[in-house]
C-alpha cells in the first residue's frame, strides 16, 4: 500500500489561512453600509505663523501666503531650460507653476513690536493664495495696531502691498515706516506711471501704500542701526535701494535677506542667474554672491522671504557654489 503524504503547513501559513478564513465569512455577515463615527473633512490647515527667539527678541514668521510666479524658465531667462527643469525635476517641484512663500517677520524686542515686509495685500497679481498677513497676525495673537514699525527691504508690491486696506484705512495705523531713499523715491515716482513693462503698476501700488505714511516715514543708512538690534545693510540690485537686514540680540544673529535670492534650489546652485524682476539683474547676481560668502563664512543663519514656510536655514559653500540647509522648526 501507498502511504499517503500529509501536507506540512507550517505556523505561518495556518495562521493566513484562518485570517483569510475569517475575512471572507466576515464579508457574508458584515455590511458596513455606515460609519457609526463618520467625521466632516474639514477643510482647515495650520494657522500660517512659526515662533522662535533670536537671543532675547521673540520672533515671529508670518506668512502672507503663496505667489504664483509662472514657470521658472520665464523668471530666469538667460538660465538654461533644460538645467532649471533638472533641478526643479530633482527637488520634486514642478516647473510650472513657480510657487514662492512670503515670509513676513515680526521682532518683539521688549521695547517695541516690528514687522518687515507686509506682503502682497489684497490684489491678486500673482493668483490668490496671497494677501492672508492679517488673517495670520490674528492666527498668532498679533494686532496690526500694536505694530510699532514696519520695516521694508524694498518697495516691490508682494513686500509692501499689505500696507493700505482697499478702503484707503491703514492695515497699521500707529506704524512708523523705515525704507531706503532710493526705493521710496524710484518707486513712487510719478513719471514713472507711464513707464513700459511692470513698472506702472508697481509704481501705482506703491504709491497708494507707501504715500500715506510719508508723514512717518524714515530712510535707512548702509551699515547704521535702523532700530535697537536692526542694522540695515545695502544690497541693490533687485531694486535701487534694496535692504538686507542683521538682526542682533546676545549671542544670536539672524539675517533677513529679503529678495536677494529668490528659489531656494535654483540660485543657490546657480547665484550668477539673473531673475526677471530685478531691476539690475548683473548688480543683482554680484550682491547676491557678496552675501552668500558673508553668511557662510560668518556662520550666519538667514531668514529666506520666498523659501518654504518658516524660510530659516543656513548657506554653505558647496564646491564653487552654495547650498541652503533648512532648520527644522521646534514646536516646544
Amino acid at each position: 500500500m501507498t502511504k499517503l503524504m500529509t501536507p506540512y503547513i507550517n505556523r505561518r501559513h495556518l495562521l493566513v489561512a484562518m485570517g483569510a478564513g475569517a475575512f471572507a465569512a466576515g464579508l457574508e455577515t458584515f455590511n458596513p453600509v455606515t460609519a457609526f463615527a463618520k467625521a466632516p473633512k474639514l477643510g482647515v490647515f495650520v494657522p500660517g505663523w512659526y515662533r522662535f527667539n533670536i537671543g532675547d527678541i521673540e520672533a515671529t514668521i508670518i506668512s502672507d501666503g503663496l505667489l504664483d510666479l509662472g514657470s521658472a524658465t520665464d523668471q530666469f531667462p538667460a538660465a538654461p531650460a533644460d538645467e532649471i527643469t533638472q533641478i526643479m525635476k530633482n527637488e520634486f517641484l514642478p516647473v510650472q507653476p513657480m510657487m514662492l512663500e512670503q515670509n513676513c517677520l515680526v521682532i518683539n524686542t521688549g521695547d517695541r513690536l516690528v514687522l518687515f515686509d507686509s506682503g502682497m495685500g489684497a490684489d491678486q497679481l500673482f493668483g490668490t493664495q496671497a494677501g492672508r498677513i492679517l488673517k495670520n497676525l490674528a492666527a498668532a495673537g498679533i494686532n496690526p495696531a500694536d505694530i510699532d514699525d514696519i520695516v521694508l527691504t524694498h518697495a516691490h508690491c508682494d513686500h509692501c502691498w499689505g500696507m493700505v486696506a482697499d478702503d484707503n484705512s491703514l492695515n497699521f495705523p500707529n506704524a512708523q515706516v523705515h525704507i531706503s531713499q532710493a526705493d521710496f523715491d524710484f518707486w513712487t515716482d510719478e513719471a514713472k506711471l507711464q513707464a513700459d513693462g511692470f513698472v506702472p503698476k508697481f509704481v501705482a501700488g506703491a504709491r497708494k501704500n507707501l504715500l500715506p505714511y510719508r508723514d512717518r516715514m524714515h530712510f535707512v543708512k548702509d551699515g547704521k542701526e535702523v532700530l535697537a538690534g536692526v542694522t540695515a545693510l545695502h544690497t541693490p540690485g533687485h531694486t535701487v535701494g534694496h535692504t538686507s537686514y542683521v538682526i542682533s540680540s546676545g549671542n544670536s544673529t539672524f539675517l533677513n535677506v529679503g529678495d536677494v535670492v529668490h528659489h531656494y534650489a535654483l540660485l543657490f546652485q546657480n547665484p550668477q542667474w539673473e531673475f526677471a524682476f530685478d531691476s539690475d539683474p548683473k548688480v543683482a547676481a554680484q550682491t547676491r554672491l557678496k552675501l552668500f560668502d558673508m553668511a557662510s563664512t560668518d556662520q550666519m543663519p538667514m531668514i529666506g522671504y520666498h523659501f518654504p514656510f518658516p524660510g530659516l536655514g543656513h548657506i554653505r559653500r558647496e564646491g564653487t557654489a552654495f547650498d541652503y540647509v533648512a532648520i527644522p522648526m521646534q514646536h516646544s
